[in-house]
């Protein structure tokens, strides 16, 4: 058990109470400061902590005045470290029709206003400021996914690298760990920063002589400069397609593109985790809890809904269009031992403030734990996008026998008297149910001992054109997945719902996909309520597909919903069976030519 823990220091008069004199890194951060294994800079900070480091956090710091929370640590020893924080900016302050939001899941008391649009690149503006000769890293979800040319849907506009807009001197890449460690070492070493220039998992930008003596030896894809995606978008998606394919590889090339006068270099990430290694993350000390000095601020939403979870793996292989996690942490799925869960979960039934209910066990996807390839040397050629789509891997151990253990023992940890699943499920395992796969049998156990009146799956559309485009498989399989719902349900005496998640104006879905949509979910007894409208987000297929109009892979047309109009056409069919919309769904299928569909959809 982790006893005495306290949250890593904050203030100046923190860090004097532990007796430093200087810290050797500070870590700025767009969240408030929770320390839990889900958020990524309380992780970070405790590997830095735990490798001997003095380590301390700012976290949402004020960038509108004097710029003094950026100064009042003093000046660290080996390197500054900038996360925007667990999710986008840009997503956390707009909805997808670019409405900015009223409040902020990951500030206490929900309330908006605590960080800038682009924190990453206002932070180290203000770092590179004040102390512009410390080495300045930075690194999260907002970075990773912004670390080449890139769409920005906020400002309507290709833009280059982050790191030529935030002046930072390095830019670490998807989860890691090893890497600012490894940086953190060298430094401490001695080494000037930009002498640097050869760690795993790292971007760094460099004039064209030093790129080429760096560049050397390595085997490099080289992308199409920045410039020349300016004015040729299909340039820009012809760079998308290869370095998806990079990011999917177990071992990847070194990826290259020229911005102005300077060289952006991707290095290939640094081997996936062991076991025992992303065992010992989990078994740091956090304490789980917002740094105390929230408390009379109010709850932290984001924590609140996942402080009682338990995260077992990272990773997906499903490679879904719009989403950046594959690119993030990786296709590949990394998972901890079952004794570093049961530890964890032993740990969080000792802590005081503990009711007794785990809300999860699970990752990107709750049923991926465990799996990977049967055959290694199969998986290092791979190139696939996605283990799932449009067939499952043949190479792939789909087994989920290894979860059902898993659940079961979990329920019986001290101190814990329920545990549910709160992540998504993928179904996809349903068409290929065998002996050996025990989807079936999990999904009885999931349903009948793990679900909280509710089960989230995500079949996203219905349309075969769209959800080829998404990645995600038939419409179908969802339907299957309903009736065992149903059939287990009844079994059991039970009234829980499967709650579809689904999503409009995604590249290629039309109106009358929108509306063939609409008289599915209502022949299967659903008004939807929760629904998604794409929001295009830097690095991912659907993104790049908006902004193109191209697939990248074939370079044909794709037609996307762009303007409020159109995307309000679509959305319009998902609440067909309220009054205020029923007119203009009437004429809206006329103008169509779907007249057929008006009394099905509208009786």
């Amino acid at each position: 058990m982790r006893n005495n823990i306290s949250h890593l220091p904050t203030t100046l008069k923190e860090v004097r109470a532990r007796e430093w004199d200087q810290l050797d890194i500070i870590l700025f951060t767009g969240d408030a400061y929770v320390d839990h294994p889900s958020f990524g800079i309380p992780v970070i900070g405790r590997i830095l902590e735990n490798a001997g480091y003095r380590v301390a956090i700012v976290p949402q710091p004020n960038w509108k005045d004097d710029l003094r929370d950026f100064k009042k640590l003093g000046k660290p020893r080996l390197f500054f470290g900038v996360s925007a924080g667990a999710m986008d900016s840009m997503v956390n302050h707009y909805t997808a029709r670019l409405r900015i939001r009223s409040n902020d899941a990951y500030t206490p008391g929900n309330q908006a206003g605590f960080r800038p649009d682009y924190p990453t690149k206002v932070y180290s503006n203000a770092l590179k400021q004040h102390f512009p000769d410390t080495p300045l890293i930075i690194g999260g979800i907002e970075a990773s996914m912004r670390r080449l040319t890139h769409f920005d849907y906020w400002q309507n506009e290709l833009k280059k690298s982050i790191l030529l807009e935030s002046g930072a001197d390095m830019l670490v890449y998807g989860m890691g760990e090893k890497a600012i460690l490894q940086l953190a070492k060298l430094l401490d070493k001695g080494v000037p920063i930009e002498n640097l220039s050869e760690i795993p998992q790292t971007v760094i930008m460099r004039s064209a002589e030093t790129a080429k003596d760096i560049l050397k030896e390595k085997k490099t894809i080289v992308l199409h400069s920045h410039e020349s995606c300016l004015t040729d978008k299909k340039k820009f998606a012809q760079n998308f397609a290869l370095i998806e394919v990079e990011s999917n590889r177990m071992v990847p090339d070194t990826i290259t593109q020229i911005c102005g006068d300077q060289t952006i270099i991707v290095h290939p990430p640094y081997p996936l985790l062991s076991e025992s290694e992303l065992d010992n993350i989990y078994s740091l000390p956090y304490t789980r809890l917002p740094h105390p000095k929230y408390i009379k601020r109010g709850p932290i939403p984001a924590y609140e809904m996942i402080k009682d979870s338990v995260n077992t793996h990272r990773g997906c292989f499903g490679g879904c269009s719009f989403c950046t996690i594959s690119a993030h942490q990786g296709k590949f799925v990394q998972s901890r031992s079952e004794k570093s869960i049961l530890n964890e979960l032993a740990f969080i039934g000792s802590m005081e403030s503990f009711k007794g209910h785990i809300s999860d066990l699970g990752g990107p996807s709750a049923n991926m734990y465990g799996m990977k390839g049967k055959i290694e040397e199969i998986c290092l050629k791979c190139k696939r996008y996605s283990c799932l789509h449009p067939r499952i891997c043949n190479n792939l151990d789909t087994d989920h026998q290894r979860m059902i253990d898993l659940y079961r023992k979990a329920s019986k940890v001290d101190g814990i008297k329920k545990v549910t699943i709160g992540s998504g499920i993928r179904y996809d395992f349903l068409e290929q149910d065998n002996n050996t796969n025990h989807f079936k049998e999990y999904f009885r156990e999931l349903v009948k001992n793990h679900v909280s009146g509710r089960l989230k799956v995500a079949p996203e559309h219905s349309s075969p054109e769209v959800l080829k485009i998404m990645r995600k498989p038939d419409m179908d399989l969802f339907k299957e997945l309903y009736k065992e719902f149903k059939k287990i349900n009844r079994a059991e005496h039970m009234n829980q719902q499967l709650i579809p998640y689904f999503i409009s104006s995604h590249p290629a879905c039309k109106p009358e996909d929108m509306a063939e949509l609409a008289l599915v979910t209502k022949e299967m007894g659903y008004r939807l309520e929760q629904t998604q409208d794409f929001t295009p987000t830097p690095m991912t297929l659907a993104t790049v597909m908006f902004y193109t109009g191209l697939d990248p892979y074939t370079l044909k047309p794709v037609i996307t919903a762009k303007t409020d109009k159109e995307k309000s056409k679509q959305t319009m069919f998902f609440f067909w069976y309220k009054k205020e919309y029923q007119q203009q769904i009437r004429q809206e299928l006329s103008r169509m030519g779907r007249g057929d569909l008006i009394p099905k959809l509208l009786k």
